[in-house]
């Protein structure tokens, strides 16, 4: 039985909730500058609320918290676009070398939004290229956002045909950053994670946090960290995890066993059943 998502809170209570009051602030220029890893590695650990506070408290030294207008924490949107077939959701499933997303974000707060497109390659490293969109145009794949994406996939996946992407799902989540600006690594908190697509809702429990550490081949502080305080890498798409919870023609394999603890899911009454 799944549990029922509670209304979402504040999102200055994230802050709170990890203890990042403590901590140095960092600037957005100052990231950019010395932490923007476009390239890198991706490593992302769904820990408790304790663990997660648990790795603030040790990297307080060495790691300063992203503040932007004196929040520290920030309100993301993201629209994900996929073939009808879910190819970019499959390929991920599938664990292919080389994928691809494509995606519109929306920084609410802000009311900044860009076009994100993000690859792959058979090394294992992730490669991220944006470009500028508005806020009156998040959600849309047309115009110069369209171009952009059929450049960059033209590159790096001629395979996929521009023409049939369409929007599949929304993501919502509160987010925090810390970044070690001497050594260019950061560290992303995750939370109150809700996905929405037709078919169904999924969503994180809120006792729960997606940590990601972004940085190079070698494990950073925070994964050493991370690895002490017992949690272990997980391989994890918050797009891909709910499509694969929704939708019965994709496979759910890597979930089974977070399925209903910290991963929740709930089909919409006109859709057939899913998974069991």
């Amino acid at each position: 039985m799944t549990t029922l998502r509670q209304e979402p809170v504040f999102e200055e209570s994230l802050g709170e909730r990890l203890g990042l009051f403590g901590l140095e602030p960092v600037s957005l220029d100052d990231v950019v500058e010395n932490a923007a890893l476009l390239h890198r590695v991706d490593r992302k650990y769904l820990v408790t609320l304790d663990t997660a506070r648990n790795l603030a408290d040790a990297l307080a030294a060495s790691h300063g918290v992203l503040q932007i207008d004196g929040r520290r924490s920030t309100t993301y949107r993201s629209t994900y676009f996929d073939t009808a077939t879910y190819s970019s959701s499959r390929s991920h499933v599938q664990r292919r070398r080389r994928r691809w997303k494509v995606r519109s974000r929306l920084y609410v707060e802000d009311q900044l939004c860009r076009i994100e497109v993000k690859t792959k390659n058979g090394r294992g490293g992730t490669i991220k290229t944006v470009a500028p969109s508005g806020p009156s145009r998040y959600a849309r794949l047309d115009g110069a956002e369209r171009g952009f994406v059929a450049k960059v996939l033209a590159d790096a996946h001629p395979e996929v045909e521009i023409d049939a992407l369409i929007p599949t799902a929304e993501v919502t989540y509160a987010r925090a950053s810390l970044a070690d600006l001497k050594a260019g690594a950061r560290v992303t908190f995750d939370w109150n994670l809700l996905a929405t697509l037709r078919g169904g809702d999924a969503w994180v429990d809120e006792n729960y946090v997606l940590v990601e550490t972004k940085g190079g081949q070698v494990p950073a502080q925070a994964d050493r960290v991370l690895t002490a305080l017992g949690a272990r890498p997980l391989s994890f798409s918050k797009y891909v995890a709910a499509t694969a919870l929704i939708r019965p023609d994709i496979a759910d394999n890597d979930l089974r066993r977070i399925r209903g603890t910290s991963l929740h899911y709930r089909l919409h009454p006109q859709t057939p059943n899913g998974h069991a």
